[in-house]
C-alpha cells in the first residue's frame, strides 16, 4: 500500500500521525510532489488535510497533474481520507480527487471515502453506534477503510448489466450515446434497460430510520409502486449499474435523483460493494463533469457502488440527432464498451 499525502503543514503531519499506527508494516508514503509515477497496480490510499479555508496547495498541485494527463494510475484501486479544519468542503475536495484520479485510471472501493470536519460532528452517530467518542469513531471508520482497500479481491466479468435514464428516445442523445457503447458490449452481457419517466418514480419522503429499515430489511420500502416491483430487483440482481444521464440544469434529472433517494431502503438490506457504476452524460453546452461527481457522490461514496477507472463518458451535443455527429464519438463509445467488457 502507498499512502499520498500532499503536505500542507501542520495539518498533514496530524493525518499522517493519526493514520500511521493504522497502517500495514511497509506502507511507503508519497508526497505527490515528488511525483506520481511507478504507482500503476498499487493500492492507494489518497490522505488530504484541508486548512482553516478548506484548501491545500499542494493537493491542488497535485489534482492539476492528474487531470493534465502528467500520471496514470492503471491498475490502481484507492480509498480516501479527508480532514477538514471547518465544517464545510471536506466532501467537496474528495469528490474532485475521486473523479479526476479515475479519469487518470484509478479505482474506487464502494464507500471509498472517511471524512473529518474540524468538530468531528459528522462521527455522532457512528460515535453513538460504537458506544464511543469522535475522536475513536473516526479512528475506526479509517482502520475499516484500510482494512477492505488491502484485501479487496478482483472483481469477476460483468454477466448482467442495469442501464437506468428518464430520455425520450425518438430525441435522446444520451440514449443515441447508449446505443453505440451497447452494440460494441458482448453477446455473453445480459443487458435490461429501465425507464424512469412519467413520475412513475416517486421520490423519497424521509420516512424514520426505523420504518426505512423495517421495509428495506423485506426488500421494499413503505411506498412500493415501480421502484420496489421494478428496480429493487433489478439493482440487485446486476452486476453493474449505468447511469445515463442527459445533463439540462447541471444536475442529475428529478426521476434519477428520486431513484437515487429511494434506493437507501434496498441499502440499508444490503450493500453494493460488488457492483460497478458506469455514467454516460451528456451535455447541451457544458458541466457534464458536475453530473459525474453527483453520481461518485451518492453512488459510489453514499451508496457503496464500485466505482471502476475511467467510470464516465462525457459528450457534449445539443440539436437532435447531433451526437451521432461528434468526430470521433464511435469509437470513443467502443473503447469504452471494451473497458466495460474487460
Amino acid at each position: 500500500m502507498t499512502v499520498i499525502l500532499p503536505e500542507n503543514r501542520p495539518y498533514s503531519q496530524q493525518l499522517k500521525d493519526l493514520l500511521a499506527p493504522l497502517l500495514p508494516a511497509g506502507t511507503a508514503w508519497r508526497d505527490p510532489v515528488e511525483g506520481l509515477e511507478g504507482l500503476e497496480g498499487e493500492r492507494l490510499l489518497f490522505a488530504v488535510a484541508l486548512d482553516e479555508g478548506g484548501c491545500s496547495l499542494a493537493y491542488y498541485k497535485m489534482l492539476s497533474a492528474l487531470r493534465r494527463g502528467e500520471a496514470r494510475l492503471d491498475g490502481c484501486t484507492a480509498g480516501a481520507v479527508v480532514t477538514g479544519q471547518g465544517e464545510l468542503y471536506t466532501k467537496d475536495v474528495a469528490r474532485d480527487l475521486v473523479l479526476s484520479a479515475n479519469m487518470a485510471g484509478c479505482a474506487f472501493l464502494g464507500r471509498p471515502l472517511v471524512e473529518a470536519t474540524g468538530s468531528l460532528r459528522n462521527f455522532r452517530v457512528q460515535a453513538e453506534i460504537h458506544g464511543t467518542g469522535e475522536a475513536a469513531a473516526f479512528s475506526l471508520a479509517m482502520e475499516e477503510l484500510i482494512e477492505r482497500l488491502l484485501y479487496w479481491p478482483p472483481l469477476p466479468p460483468i454477466r448482467k448489466l442495469l442501464a437506468l435514464h428518464a430520455s425520450v428516445r425518438s430525441t435522446s442523445n444520451t440514449l443515441a450515446l447508449w446505443e453505440l457503447v451497447k452494440q460494441n458490449l458482448p453477446d455473453t452481457m445480459e443487458i435490461q434497460e429501465l425507464c424512469l419517466r412519467n413520475g412513475t418514480i416517486a421520490d423519497c419522503n424521509g420516512c424514520a430510520y426505523t420504518t426505512c429499515l423495517h421495509f428495506g430489511e423485506q426488500g421494499g420500502c413503505f411506498y412500493g409502486g415501480p421502484m420496489v416491483d421494478e428496480v429493487f430487483p433489478a439493482v440487485r440482481e446486476c452486476d453493474a449499474l449505468v447511469m445515463l444521464c442527459a445533463n439540462y440544469n447541471d444536475a442529475l434529472s428529478a426521476n434519477l435523483t428520486a431513484f437515487v433517494n429511494r434506493l437507501t431502503a434496498l441499502f440499508r438490506q444490503s450493500r453494493f460493494y460488488d457492483k460497478r457504476l458506469y455514467g454516460l452524460i451528456v451535455s447541451g453546452y457544458s458541466g457534464g463533469d458536475l453530473l459525474a461527481r453527483q453520481l461518485i457522490s451518492s453512488l459510489n461514496m453514499n451508496k457503496s457502488f464500485y466505482l471502476p477507472p475511467d467510470f464516465c463518458m462525457l459528450e457534449t451535443a445539443n440539436e437532435k440527432g447531433s451526437l451521432v455527429r461528434l468526430p470521433g464519438v464511435a469509437e470513443r463509445g467502443r473503447a469504452f464498451a471494451e473497458r466495460m467488457a474487460r
